[in-house]
């Protein structure tokens, strides 16, 4: 029996948030070893890009009662934020 889409969905956005907070410990890690602001702010730009949008989708939005756009505009601006964050690490 070949798994529904939802399932299949949801367990790609788990193994995604699951991978970026390991990446971004990994950043944090070399921040806090080489006292580097640019590690700081990669770690952060990853956890809003891989983490933050899972966390709002699977246990924020199911707490309140938010319309999809609201969701769609919420984890927008963390990409937005995060992007912004790695972009700071560049010279």
């Amino acid at each position: 029996m070949m798994p529904s889409l939802t399932t299949i969905t949801t367990v790609v956005s788990a193994v995604t948030a699951v991978v970026g907070l390991f990446v971004a410990y990994l950043a944090y890690r070399g921040y806090q070893r080489n006292e580097s602001q640019r590690m700081r702010a990669l770690a952060f730009g990853i956890i809003c890009i891989a983490v933050l949008p899972y966390l709002l989708m699977t246990a924020i939005d199911p707490l309140i009662d938010v319309s999809d756009a609201t969701v769609i505009v919420i984890i927008t601006i963390t990409h937005t934020l995060g992007l912004a964050a790695i972009y700071t690490t560049f010279d």
